[in-house]
């Protein structure tokens, strides 16, 4: 009997084409956009900003630029480890944490398989 489930780690992750991003010394900022009537709200009453600045941590920016619509978080991880070592420790309960934020927070999907 063949089984129909799929590993986490054989995900393939996919940037957001909305966001734009930039690299400055190893480490990306991600520009996200808020839009939309509770954000309109908010940036009236309260002063919040029209563009949220994310900037990702020096192992969070490698994974970013490695995502490129082709390689599995799998292969993302032995680059990782490579770049790394004992520092990424525990790999992959890392990333897969880490993915699983970024798809719920709309920075990456997963590409269908």
């Amino acid at each position: 009997m063949k089984s129909n489930k799929k590993n986490y780690l054989d995900n393939i992750p996919v940037r957001n084409e909305s966001l734009t991003w930039d690299e400055e010394d190893g480490i990306v900022t991600i520009h996200r956009e808020n839009k939309g009537l509770y954000n309109k709200f908010a940036q009236r009453f309260f002063g919040t900003p029209e563009v949220s600045h994310i900037a990702l941590e020096e192992l969070g920016s490698f994974v970013w630029q490695l995502i490129d619509g082709n390689r599995s978080i799998y292969q993302i991880g032995e680059l990782v480890s490579e770049e790394f070592g004992q520092q990424a420790e525990p790999l992959y309960e890392r990333l897969s944490k880490y993915f699983y934020s970024l798809n719920g927070t709309k920075f990456i999907h997963f590409k269908k398989g």
